[in-house]
């Protein structure tokens, strides 16, 4: 990692690598990043908002900046690519987004560090249920669905 991109995560809490197209990529959270301009939100899916925290074993935990910072993890240095499905009512990209053949999208969900987003598509149902039965990420936590903790604020 360079210099300047190490300075950039420190500084501001991101992360940028190179895409597919090699415009410089960022994650903003664990379910959106952007490639260039373009905000790509991950479809099919829903990861903590940033600020959210979950409980693990009486210990608040920042269940939302984990998400990320695992998303993070996963790509870094390696070429992302994504397949565009849609516009968003914010003007974001929906898009399935891949690191070589494997799906960001199914990896945060079996992690446990996002969940299908069943109002929108039932895609990633396996990989939440795998996830819930193995206690994974939040599923050994006490927390609250990202679509309920938007809720609450």
């Amino acid at each position: 990692m360079s210099l300047i991109k190490l300075s950039l995560y420190l500084f501001f809490g991101i992360l940028i690598f190179s895409s597919a197209n090699s415009d410089l990529l960022i994650v903003t959270d664990g379910d959106t990043i952007r490639i260039g301009d373009e905000r790509i939100r991950f479809s099919g899916i829903d990861a903590p908002e940033i600020k959210q925290t979950c409980i693990y074993q009486e210990i608040e935990f920042k269940c939302g900046e984990f998400s990320k910072n695992l998303l993070i993890e996963k790509i870094s240095n390696q070429e992302v690519s994504c397949i565009r499905e849609n516009t968003d009512q914010y003007g974001r990209t929906l898009a399935e987004c891949f690191v070589g053949k494997e799906s960001l999208s199914s990896y945060l969900v079996r992690e446990g560090y996002a969940f299908a987003y069943r109002k929108y598509s039932d895609k990633f149902i396996p990989d939440e249920e795998y996830a819930q039965s193995k206690g994974n990420g939040m599923w050994s936590m006490d927390f609250m669905f990202p679509w309920d903790f938007r809720k609450s604020q």
